[in-house]
């Protein structure tokens, strides 16, 4: 298999494990699920990419930071689980698995799954979003949209469309069923790797919040902020936000 391959592979395959653990865990309370999700999907990634690439580094959310990542040339970003909330809770379909390779400085492949729809977008044959002319949709958080978004929404005379985590509204963005996703309240390189490295591949935009290009395989993880938007619109959400 090429990196393509694998990544979408082992994102669909972790999926699949994650859907078994919530049938299994069902009578059991959210935050055994959330646990129980995380370890389990962290475990089969790590000896998968052990196995398949064992020259190569990895940075999982669920594992400890190994420094050697920092000198490798080749970097699997993986989270195991992206929406631990949204998987806890029975019926939910909002969450996703996110398998990232990166390679001397840039993300070259990259896969999203969406096991509770059964769906996996993948670099590098994502299709770029449908036509959309109405108002534009604006991906925000079910519980808590933030400020910045409702900036956005009065710059672009657009809607909020609330769902779950991050991969899922960077999803949306691909497959059309949003055009912009912001987000300025904190998240780390594994919650955005995978779901940038596809919406590139759909020939959308990917920035911070300021426009600066997104970096990864940094000593601190930490990548708070980030922009997903048809590139029509980059313009008007930067300057909203700027």
């Amino acid at each position: 298999m090429n990196d393509h391959q694998l990544a979408a592979q082992l994102a669909t395959e972790a999926g699949r494990l994650l859907l078994r653990v919530r049938e299994e865990l069902a009578d059991a309370g959210e935050a055994e699920r959330k646990a129980a999700g995380d370890q389990r999907s962290h475990d089969f990634l790590m000896a998968a990419l052990a196995a398949e690439r064992p020259q190569d580094a990895v940075l999982s959310e669920e594992g400890a930071d190994n420094p050697v990542r920092l000198s490798a040339e080749r970097v699997w970003i993986v989270d195991p689980l992206d929406g631990t909330r949204e998987f806890s809770e029975l019926g939910r379909d909002d969450w996703a698995v996110h398998v990232a390779l990166w390679q001397s400085g840039e993300l070259t492949a990259g896969a999203v799954a969406l096991p509770a729809r059964g769906t996996t977008l993948a670099t590098p044959s994502v299709s770029a979003p449908p036509a959309h002319d109405a108002a534009p949709r604006i991906a925000v958080s079910r519980s808590r949209p933030p400020a910045i978004a409702e900036a956005v929404r009065e710059q672009l005379n657009g809607v909020l469309v609330p769902m779950g985590s991050a991969g899922v509204k960077v999803a949306a963005v691909v497959q059309g069923i949003a055009d912009v996703y912001v987000h300025a309240g904190g998240q780390y390189e594994w919650d955005s790797a995978a779901p940038v490295a596809v919406a590139r591949a759909a020939g959308l935009h990917t920035s911070r919040i300021d426009g600066s290009p997104l970096i990864y395989n940094r000593p601190d993880p930490l990548l708070p902020d980030l922009v997903v938007c048809r590139p029509e619109y980059a313009q008007g959400v930067l300057a909203a936000i700027g």
